[in-house]
């Protein structure tokens, strides 16, 4: 079993309540968790970027009135997508 440790240190939400930021961390911890347990790609493609600053993950962009927790679901996809590239 391979262990991932992810630090985030800039993460930029507009349009999100402060009291918004539970759901959303707890949408980016949970879809982390589906994405990196499906198999070793997702962490083959992490434990690659060892030597990396940063994994550029890019922008998401959700429909009106999206969940926090689906936009951190969103956010998750786009941090794993970002390391295999």
């Amino acid at each position: 079993m391979k262990r991932v440790v992810l630090h985030i240190d800039q993460l930029s939400l507009r349009g999100f309540s402060h009291a918004d930021t539970a759901v959303f961390s707890d949408g980016l911890s949970s879809g982390l968790q589906s994405l990196l347990g499906r198999g070793d790609a997702a962490v083959d493609a992490l434990s690659q970027h060892h030597a990396s600053h940063f994994v550029k993950a890019g922008s998401v962009r959700v429909p009106h009135g999206g969940s926090a927790g689906a936009v951190g679901r969103a956010v998750a996809g786009r941090i794993v997508r970002g390391a295999k590239s």
